[in-house]
């Protein structure tokens, strides 16, 4: 377990940039006679940081759980990497990574040791476990706390090791649901930091949820804001503020303009409740 043996993080190449690695035409989904998402038209493209931004309750989560088919659409339709996320799935999840709001991590293990549980869960060949393992932790700046228990960690040291147990199998794509809730400001940049190099140093492709402006205005490439389960605008963030009247908007006055100024309201108990333990155990 010496992280000296560490290789270096080499994620697979991404497709061609014409082709779209993530597309969904008419992606609809409804709880009974509530609709969280409706009608959803989405691109997006190899090496791009995509942050999907809007109010809790405005169809985000359940957004990206149809795309890494954890829900099964109502209507439409969407693919990754080409591949149809109701008809492939099981080739969508081969792709892609995912980061959720809710502990991935086991605080009774190490760190090395959940990793190697994730890279056996991914199938990742026997022989390459041990050296994926490694250049993950090293990757994440994890590397000198590979024999600590994950109960030891920081809230920043948690999340790092599960954006790199979402790396293991080396994804084409990273889903990330609030990947800095809870976070203070040191481990917010920290984790900043690692997603920004993995765009720039791999092309990476990205795909966020997040409450902060700051961090969406920080990594994202484009912006989606998402109100009452439909898209409201999309573009680069100076795009979005070129929208928007005034003199140097933020991409706060962007969110209030285009979600009708309902930044700290919307989303359930259960969301609420949700995002409050996340925050707490990353605190």
């Amino acid at each position: 377990m010496n992280p000296a043996n560490a290789t270096h993080y080499t994620p697979d190449a991404t497709p061609a940039q014409g082709d779209p690695l993530i597309h969904a035409e008419g992606l609809t989904c409804r709880f009974g006679a509530f609709t969280a998402v409706d009608n959803l038209d989405l691109t997006v493209w190899p090496g791009e940081v995509f942050a999907l931004l809007g109010p809790n309750g405005a169809g985000k989560s359940t957004t990206i759980k149809m795309l890494i088919t954890l829900l099964l659409p109502t209507a439409g339709r969407a693919s990754v990497g080409g591949y149809d996320v109701v008809r492939q799935a099981g080739a969508v999840r081969r792709l892609l990574g995912y980061v959720p709001q809710a502990l991935s991590a086991d605080g009774a293990l190490t760190g090395y040791e959940n990793l190697l549980i994730f890279a056996q869960l991914y199938d990742v060949p026997r022989r390459e476990q041990r050296a994926r393992v490694l250049a993950a932790l090293d990757f994440m700046g994890l590397a000198d706390k590979a024999a600590v228990l994950v109960r030891d960690y920081s809230g920043g040291m948690v999340r790092r090791l599960e954006i790199a147990q979402a790396l293991i199998h080396y994804p084409r794509v990273l889903f990330l649901d609030e990947p800095t809730v809870g976070l203070d400001p040191v481990a917010r940049r920290a984790v900043w930091d690692h997603l920004d190099r993995l765009r720039h140093e791999f092309g990476a492709t990205l795909f966020l949820t997040t409450h902060y402006m700051d961090e969406a205005e920080q990594l994202a490439t484009r912006v989606a804001i998402m109100n009452q389960g439909r898209i409201s605008a999309l573009g680069t963030v100076a795009e979005l503020k070129a929208q928007v009247p005034g003199t140097a908007p933020t991409l706060e006055d962007v969110f209030a303009y285009f979600t009708g100024d309902t930044l700290e309201s919307g989303g359930s108990y259960r969301e609420t409740r949700a995002l409050r333990r996340t925050a707490r155990r990353l605190s």
